[in-house]
C-alpha cells in the first residue's frame, strides 16, 4: 500500500503550551484498548491519576474536569502523560489529531486537520501550490471507479490552482467539473443554516453575528488573500471529495467546498474588515472546521441540505 500526504505535511509540529485553543481542552477522548492495557499497566502516582481519571462507561476515556480539560493538561500546557511516559505512552486519538485519512482499497492518504491552529496557520500561509508527496511507498491496485475518482480529482486541484483566474471563479469551474449547479452563495442565508446547528464555542455565534450585521463584507483583494483561499479551497476538496467513492455524493461535497471557502472568507471579512491578516484568516477557517467538519451531525446537516 501507498501512502501520501500533502507535500507540507512533514512542516507541522504540534505548538504545545503556546496553543490557544488545546485538543485537550472541549473534546471527549477516547482511548483505545491497547493504550487502555498500557495504563493499567502504570504503577506509582501517575498510575494511580489514571485510574481516577478514566471513565469505562460507554467506552474509555478520559473524564474532563469542570472546564472541560483533561484532567493531565497542566497549568503550562502540556501533557503530564508525555512528561513522564514519552509521547509513545499517548493513546492513538491523540497521537493521530490533527491527522485525517482517506483510505482507497490499496492506497492511504493522510492529511492535516484545519480545526489545529497550527494546521491551519501552516497551510493558509503557504504561497506555493500544494503538491502531494509519497511518505511511504508500497504496490497501489486500485478498482476502476477509485482511478477514475485521482484522475477528476486531479483535475479538480488543477483548476483550483490556476492563478490566472480568480479563486471564486476557479470555484465555479470546479463545481462544472463535478456536476454540480453553482451555489448561488448568499453569506446572510448561510449564517443563519450555520447558527441553527450544533454549537460547540460561543465564539461561533459572535462571528455569525457578524456576517448577518455586514452580509456583503469580503475579503480585500490582496494577492495573498487569493492564495490563501486557493489553499483552502484545495484543503477542502483533498479531504472531503474522497468520500463521494463510499456514499455517492460527490456533487454535494464539491459544493460544500465551494460553500466552505466562501463562507470561511465572508466570516473574517465581517470580523477583521480591511485589516484582515494572514493569522486571521487562519483563525477563522480553524473556528469554522471545528464546528463543522468536527461535529459530523453538522456536516451531515450541512450534505444533506446540499444533495
Amino acid at each position: 500500500m501507498r501512502i501520501t500526504a500533502p507535500d507540507y505535511y512533514n512542516e507541522f509540529s504540534c505548538i504545545a503550551g503556546a496553543c490557544r485553543h488545546s485538543c485537550c481542552i472541549g473534546w471527549e477522548i477516547d482511548i483505545d484498548g491497547e493504550t487502555l492495557a498500557f495504563y493499567d499497566g502504570i504503577g506509582g502516582e501517575l498510575g494511580q491519576r489514571l485510574q481516577k481519571n478514566i471513565c469505562r462507561e460507554g467506552g474509555a476515556h478520559f473524564c474532563l474536569d469542570e472546564k472541560e480539560r483533561c484532567p493531565f493538561l497542566n497549568g503550562q500546557g502540556l501533557c503530564d502523560i508525555i512528561i513522564e511516559q514519552g509521547e509513545d505512552a499517548l493513546c492513538q486519538i491523540c497521537d493521530d489529531h490533527p491527522r485525517f485519512r482517506n483510505f482507497f482499497s490499496d492506497r492511504e492518504e493522510i492529511g492535516l486537520g484545519l480545526c489545529c491552529e497550527a494546521a491551519a496557520q501552516l497551510i493558509v500561509s503557504r504561497k506555493e501550490k500544494t503538491g502531494m508527496i509519497v511518505l511511504e511507498e508500497g504496490e497501489e491496485a486500485l478498482f476502476p471507479e477509485e482511478e477514475a475518482f485521482l484522475a477528476l480529482r486531479e483535475r479538480v486541484f488543477t483548476c483550483l490552482q490556476d492563478r490566472s483566474r480568480p479563486v471564486f471563479a476557479r470555484l465555479e469551474r470546479m463545481l462544472v467539473l463535478c456536476g454540480a449547479e453553482p451555489l448561488g452563495f448568499d453569506a446572510a442565508v448561510w449564517a443563519k443554516e450555520l447558527l441553527s446547528l450544533e454549537r460547540l464555542s460561543e465564539e461561533r455565534d459572535i462571528v455569525l453575528q457578524k456576517v448577518l450585521e455586514m452580509p456583503d463584507a469580503v475579503p480585500p483583494g490582496e494577492g495573498w488573500v487569493e492564495t490563501a483561499l486557493e489553499q483552502l479551497a484545495v484543503y477542502f476538496a483533498f479531504r472531503h471529495l474522497a468520500d463521494s467513492l463510499e456514499d455517492d455524493r460527490l456533487t454535494a461535497r464539491a459544493v460544500f467546498v465551494d460553500l466552505s471557502v466562501r463562507m470561511i472568507g465572508a466570516m473574517a471579512a465581517a470580523v477583521y474588515g480591511e485589516g484582515l491578516t494572514c493569522s486571521d484568516l487562519a483563525e477563522t477557517a480553524r473556528l469554522y472546521s471545528s464546528e463543522v467538519e468536527y461535529s459530523p451531525e453538522n456536516l451531515e446537516i450541512l450534505l444533506e441540505k446540499l444533495s
